[in-house]
């Protein structure tokens, strides 16, 4: 097992990356404190799972609930964020509770957006189960759920007290899932570190294989990325922005085709090449690097050719973006291979590479 802090001070917390963590009991030990525990899981991780997660809580001796959301995107919302209020209050919990996230990115953002908001912030753990949640959405403290009009515009920052990443369930994950959180994997690489994306090539197929020591790594040295960044720039003042690398297109992707049409990761590795297509036109990669990250993203089977909306829609839908500012999108882009900045580029620009990637 390998242990990292996300240094926050005094809410630093640890992310424990190995196999078998689910039945480890000493890596709940937050839950000693709590007066009572609610697992929040979805209807395709709870047969799996949820049972050998009660048995290991059981031993802290506290009343255990399980709360099973319907499984998907287009679940990320207001309707079933509050299926996890209603049970909440049926089953009296206080102050005290801890929420436990057992899940994907979906579950763990609406999970800890109820603990954010439950008697105004409780203590909740993240146990991640897809790759894309072990590698990005369990770390960081963004939770949330989507509007119709944009996704993640409504949420906490809200930080877990432990997130708790078993390499095992991996093994469960659909080959689609799987190419998914690939997506974000690639791209902690593209912004951040330029061996690791060497790697990455070089392990393609162990990584498709889902490898136990290649996923071992990738997990690990993601997480690397992402801690650090967050240890910064917890609330996304600025460098942390970076890590939306391929988000502001993907993002327009997943709400125009309707959540749960892409995948997440889909739509990201696919906003990626967007990206990268947009800086090589600013002249800040050459197009030998836009097309190995393209070749590259294409290798974990994910797609590199967009919907095709229009321009007037694309840029309509990427202005319900975080990162707009004063009307204008700031977008992520490839300063190198390894380097993120952040900029704001003129539409006409935008545009062309709209046109460039079949998106136009």
């Amino acid at each position: 097992m390998k242990t990292l802090e996300v240094d926050l001070g005094t809410r630093s917390y640890p992310i424990y990356i190995g196999a078998d963590l689910i039945d480890q009991s000493a890596l709940f030990n937050a839950c000693e404190k709590a007066s009572s525990l609610f697992i929040v899981t979805n209807s395709t991780v709870a047969p799996l799972y949820a049972e050998r997660l009660t048995k290991t809580l059981e031993k802290f001796g506290k009343p255990i609930h399980k709360i099973v959301l319907p499984d998907g995107e287009s679940y990320k919302d207001w309707k079933h964020l509050q299926l996890i209020f209603d049970d909440l209050l049926k089953f009296g919990a206080d102050r005290q509770t801890m929420l436990i996230a057992l899940g994907g990115g979906v579950i763990g953002d609406m999970t800890g957006f109820a603990a954010a908001s439950f008697m105004r912030g409780i203590r909740f753990i993240q146990v991640p189960t897809t790759l894309l949640a072990q590698v990005d959405s369990s770390v960081g403290g963004k939770t949330g759920i989507n509007h119709p009009l944009g996704k993640n515009m409504i949420g906490a920052f809200h930080q877990p007290v432990a997130v708790i990443a078993d390499l095992n369930t991996l093994k469960t994950l659909p080959a689609r899932e799987l190419s998914a959180g690939l997506a974000e994997v690639i791209k902690h690489g593209a912004i951040a570190d330029a061996h690791f994306l060497d790697w990455i090539e070089a392990n393609a197929s162990a990584l498709l294989a889902c490898d136990t020591n290649a996923m071992g790594y990738a997990v690990l040295r993601s997480c690397e990325i992402k801690s650090a960044v967050v240890s910064a720039d917890e609330r996304e003042g600025g460098i942390r922005a970076t890590l939306n690398f391929g988000h502001t297109f993907g993002h327009a992707i997943e709400a125009g085709m309707g959540y749960g049409q892409w995948l997440h990761g889909e739509a990201v590795g696919c906003g990626m090449v967007m990206g990268a297509e947009l800086s090589y036109r600013l002249g800040q990669i050459n197009q030998a690097e836009f097309e190995r990250l393209s070749k590259i993203i294409r290798s974990m089977n994910l797609p590199v050719e967009p919907p095709k909306f229009g321009a007037e829609r694309y840029i309509e839908l990427m202005q319900v973006d975080k990162k707009t500012e004063g009307g204008s999108i700031r977008y992520v882009l490839l300063e190198k291979i390894g380097k993120a900045q952040i900029k704001s580029v003129p539409d006409a620009q935008v545009i062309e590479t709209l046109l460039a990637t079949g998106a136009a």
